[in-house]
């Protein structure tokens, strides 16, 4: 897996430190006398990035249709864009464009609920199951910052939690993430059936995707005075099997691709996946991790929907035994899922020292 700088690059653990609910991002950004980024969001970066045509689009439409000439070459492709990039854009994938935009609709009315209300959600701990604000993070050089970001996280499956207000919201979340746990499930099938694992036992009996440990978020980016010394979340992988990423129509995700970082733009009513660092294990490398980040931009807010489904928590999750057989060994220990995250997290990251 490509490096990135020292000064940039995360552990997991970095993401696990609330900071004190006083004040929301989007109340400091909405302030008309805001002209450079507050000292605590300083992080210095470079936010260009190259754009790319050659980021796959993988039909879902195809990977599930009758005709096994047309299947086969979607699993083929599905398989390449696990190898190559890591990340793919889904179309045809049967989830109303209605539905996103709902989705979206709710997000922003959360976001614009009253401080005093929100502050309920406060993070206590990285375990609970409802929490916004911000996080602070510490890079390896233990410099410490505040990302550019006010969120919202849920853990949904297989336990669903959501604020009571707005209304809307726990209607379009409990939609959407039963639509997009079903198209992780399929995914998964798909990627047993490219390597000729029986994906029954492979996805019922040892990653048991029926209690899939599935987490829902919002990022919401406000326009930044400095760009180039804020962002919105530094260079990480994703735990988990399949992440799943939709935004209000403004790009800010960016892909790290043979050394070099990606602008990872997608059309309207797609979604932008990637591959996490759990289906890396048990494809024993076969698909890719890759580091990814957000920025922001000075002129437009941005809001991205983001999706993870992983297996059961309860699943112990190595490399596929008949990969192994055919590889000649174990590029990875096998660990159990709910397991510390900074151990899941260097099982990608340090293959070698997990033989």
């Amino acid at each position: 897996m490509a490096s990135v700088a020292a000064s940039a690059k995360l552990s997991s653990q970095s993401f696990q430190q609330p900071f004190e609910f006083e004040t929301t991002l989007k109340v400091i950004a909405d302030s008309s006398t805001l002209k450079a980024v507050p000292s605590k969001f300083n992080f210095s970066n470079e936010p260009t990035a190259f754009t790319s045509e050659s980021l796959p689009i993988i039909d879902f439409s195809a990977l599930i249709t009758s005709d096994p000439h047309q299947r086969s070459k979607a699993l083929h492709d599905l398989t390449g864009a696990c190898r190559d990039w890591g990340f793919f854009i889904l179309v045809n994938h049967g989830i109303p464009e209605s539905l996103m935009n709902a989705t979206f609709t709710a997000i922003k009315q959360f976001m614009s609920l009253p401080d005093s209300e929100k502050k309920q959600y406060e993070a206590k701990s990285a375990s609970d199951p409802i929490k916004c604000g911000n996080f602070n993070v510490a890079n390896t050089s233990n410099q410490t910052f505040t990302l550019w970001r006010d969120y919202l996280k849920l853990y949904v499956h297989p336990e669903f939690h959501c604020p009571q207000q707005p209304q809307l919201l726990r209607e379009v979340v409990l939609e959407y993430t039963e639509r997009t746990r079903k198209l992780a499930s399929k995914l998964t099938e798909a990627v047993c059936n490219a390597f000729e694992l029986d994906e029954h036992y492979y996805v019922d009996e040892v990653l048991k995707m029926g209690s899939t440990f599935q987490l829902f978020a919002a990022n919401y980016y406000p326009p930044c005075p400095q760009p180039d010394q804020a962002i919105g979340i530094p260079p990480h992988t994703d735990h988990g099997l399949f992440t799943f990423l939709i935004h209000n129509g403004v790009a800010g995700l960016q892909i790290e691709h043979e050394g070099k970082w990606f602008n990872a733009d997608s059309p309207q009513n797609s979604i932008l996946v990637n591959v996490a660092d759990q289906l890396e294990i048990f494809t024993n490398g076969r698909c890719k991790s890759v580091m990814h980040r957000a920025v922001v931009n000075s002129e437009r807010e941005r809001i991205s929907i983001v999706v993870a489904n992983g297996p059961s928590g309860e699943a112990v999750i190595g490399p596929a035994a008949a990969l192994v057989e055919k590889d000649g060994g174990a590029m990875y220990d096998s660990m159990k899922y709910e397991d510390d995250p900074d151990k899941r997290s260097k099982a990608v990251h340090d293959p070698k020292e997990c033989r």
